[in-house]
């Protein structure tokens, strides 16, 4: 039997009490099934579930521990002698196979080959293979396919010669027995009759070549899963083996869960319709499988909010906004923190939030994640900050902190790379920008010292330390799988956040939008969508809102700032404004600035955009603040093109108003005089 189960369907109860009702019924002998999921979680619960069915025998287990245990079993039977010790962790290995070939590799890149060796195991590639020129794959910390196959096969070398195997060689050596004895087999497939897999969308080959030998020629099999929640390609998995059961297994009954016994018919709403924007006959993914039909969820729920989408200026902003809307919600509603989750895409967009919620007192945990202030490489770069501040208090805190962070791999632009060298840079850049943060805010004339710094940074690791039995969830969208809340944030949903930067097919954004999905779909009754347009505090606003947001969010997003200059600037940005050459609706402020498309033509004098600058330049020099706090380019753009004739016509400009009219307009109006 083949299960589609929608989220939030109760898929777990479904197959739970399917399990029971066979042990009920006779059919099943609790010890002869076997249950298996993806996480110890996931298996603790359906244990405990099936114990309260009447159904205490039956075995539930991960993937690796269920072979673990029968490895344990047969080694010395089969293959003879004592079981390799396991490792827990292959970084330490990983780091000697690239010292063997003098490949430098920093934590990061060796978290990042770790990965790449768990994506060539399970896919069932060997050195050899994996090393073809058939096999494609992204280059690792600019090591090329070669390169990397090197560093698998020293992988493999070093742990042969220290009698250890990983994770993977537990799968691989239960399917090399299992192929090879068949006294083995035939007693695995004698102990365990029936089969269930929970999840079975994110299987990758080698965990399906292992379910074929567990099962043999046998039909005692169900499969459980939703290809609209594949999310984890990047490990190996692929839904295929779900999308192709019927046709592998003819004879087998198909099932479909559709209703919704989670959300509100608003959530649910807003999930079927984000899905509905899929591209199914571009969505092919490497091993040619094509995202189906999405199955269509039907709400069970009472109607509850309509989800809500905010537009914040910044990052900082955002963050803000979180916490202020979760302490009302606390406040005002009664709503537990423990029932809220604020889901983002990547580690890194944590800190501005957990530093948010620390400055209104709200507890949080983190989840599938270290604490922003412990992880390593802020860790290093809080020791490089403090051993400073004691040599050099008085410094300025900004540049200085740019050349320590940069000997521990922070630069100005961040890196093309996924994984932990983006969230390294990411941790990295988030303390570059907290100086930046700091020093804008000190009086005209002053500056952040490094002492004062290291001051800062103090406080607010300890306020982040403080113990937490009432908090707000922080996670990734991957960690949030199988998770549901009352009330749940989905922030950063901006274009290079989600989908993510280094996104370049369509099976890649596919992949996305199924990421987001599930974000969605965690929610119970409140849904709360929100994204930024710049970066920093006071950036140039070039961000635009995801993709995936198109004919979902009205057409500016509820805006939402809580400074009050902000809550200005965005209050006039609110109202539609078209472009002047094609019409369309302009979304980012710079182009509203313009007043025309960033792709349109534009219409303004070079020379005398250049006279402004260099006015600017000299005028910031002269104030002591950074250019773009006077003007941006994009209002300088919009003065060239628009060649104000008087004070109150400059004023029109959007970025402009009666401050900064008062004490830059006078200058600025004389330059234009002196290019007419």
């Amino acid at each position: 039997m083949v299960v589609v189960a929608g989220a939030g369907t109760g898929k777990t109860r479904a197959i739970t009490h399917r399990i029971a009702h066979g042990v009920a019924a006779g059919e099943y002998v609790p010890q002869q099934v076997l249950a298996v999921t993806f996480t110890a979680r996931a298996a603790a619960e359906m244990r405990t579930r099936l114990r309260g069915l009447g159904a205490a025998g039956v075995q539930a287990h991960t993937f690796h521990a269920a072979a673990l245990r029968q490895l344990q079993y047969f080694w010395p039977q089969s293959v003879g002698g004592v079981l390799p010790n396991l490792v827990d962790h292959k970084a330490s290995l990983v780091a000697e196979a690239a010292r063997r070939l003098r490949v430098n590799a920093d934590r990061a890149t060796v978290r990042d080959l770790a990965g790449e060796i768990e994506w060539a195991k399970v896919s069932m590639l060997t050195p050899e293979t994996y090393g073809a020129p058939s096999i494609q794959r992204d280059p690792v910390a600019d090591l090329d396919h070669t390169a990397l196959a090197r560093v698998y096969q020293a992988y493999e070398d070093v742990k042969a010669d220290r009698g250890l195997i990983d994770f993977e060689d537990v799968l691989l050596l239960m399917v090399g027995i299992l192929e090879d004895d068949e006294r083995v087999a035939a007693q695995v497939r004698s102990q365990y009759r029936h089969f269930t897999v929970d999840e079975y969308q994110d299987v990758s080959p080698l965990q399906q070549r292992l379910l074929d030998l567990w099962v043999g020629t046998r039909g005692e099999l169900c499969v459980v899963g939703d290809p609209s929640q594949t999310i984890y390609s990047f490990t190996g998995a692929t839904p295929r083996h779900l999308l192709e059961f019927t046709r592998t297994h003819p004879e087998a009954q198909e099932v479909h869960l559709v209703r919704d016994y989670r959300s509100t018919p608003q959530v649910v709403h807003l999930a079927n319709r984000l899905l509905g924007g899929r591209h199914p006959e571009r969505g092919v993914d490497q091993r040619g499988t094509v995202w189906p039909e999405p199955l269509e969820l039907i709400a069970q729920r009472e109607k509850g909010p309509e989800p809500e989408y905010h537009e914040l200026p910044d990052d900082e902003s955002e963050a803000v906004f979180v916490a202020q809307r979760i302490k009302s919600l606390m406040q005002r509603d009664g709503v537990k923190l423990r029932d809220i989750a604020v889901l983002y895409r990547t580690n890194g967009q944590s800190e501005a939030l957990e530093r948010a919620l620390s400055a209104q007192n709200l507890g949080y945990q983190l989840r599938g994640a270290e604490r922003f202030f412990q992880r390593r490489e802020v860790r290093e770069g809080l020791a490089q900050i403090r051993s400073s501040a004691r040599n050099a208090p008085l410094e300025q805190a900004t540049q200085l902190s740019r050349d320590l962070l940069a000997s521990l791999g922070w630069q100005r632009n961040a890196p093309t790379a996924a994984g932990a060298v983006r969230e390294r840079w990411e941790s990295l850049a988030a303390l570059v920008a907290l100086a930046d943060e700091l020093d804008a805010a000190k009086p005209e004339g002053e500056h952040l010292t490094m002492e004062s710094f290291a001051a800062e940074l103090e406080a607010r690791a300890a306020t982040a330390h403080a113990p937490v039995v009432e908090g707000v969830t922080l996670a990734s969208l991957h960690s949030s799988k199988g998770l549901e809340w009352g009330t749940v944030f989905l922030v950063g949903l901006s274009e290079g956040l989600m989908p993510i930067s280094f996104a370049e097919t369509q099976s890649d954004f596919d992949e996305e939008r199924r990421l987001l999905y599930v974000g969605v779909t965690r929610a119970e009754t409140r849904l709360i969508l929100s994204w930024s347009l710049s970066r920093t505090t006071g950036g140039r606003g070039r961000r635009r809102r995801s993709r995936f947001l198109a004919g979902l969010a009205p057409a500016t997003g509820r805006e939402s700032v809580t400074a009050d200059a902000a809550q200005s600037r965005t209050r006039r940005s609110a109202a539609p404004v078209r472009c002047r050459v094609c019409g369309t609706v302009l979304e980012t402020p710079a182009e509203r600035k313009l007043r025309r498309c960033s792709t349109c033509p534009s219409i303004y004098d070079e020379a005398v955009f250049e006279a402004l600058r260099t006015w600017r330049s000299e005028a910031a020099k002269e104030a002591g603040m950074p250019a773009f706090v006077i003007f941006t380019d994009a209002t300088l753009m919009a003065i060239a093109e628009e060649m104000p004739q008087s004070p109150q016509a400059l004023l029109a400009i959007p970025g402009i108003g009666r401050s900064k009219l008062e004490r830059f307009g006078e200058d600025v109006m004389s330059v234009l005089v002196d290019l007419r």
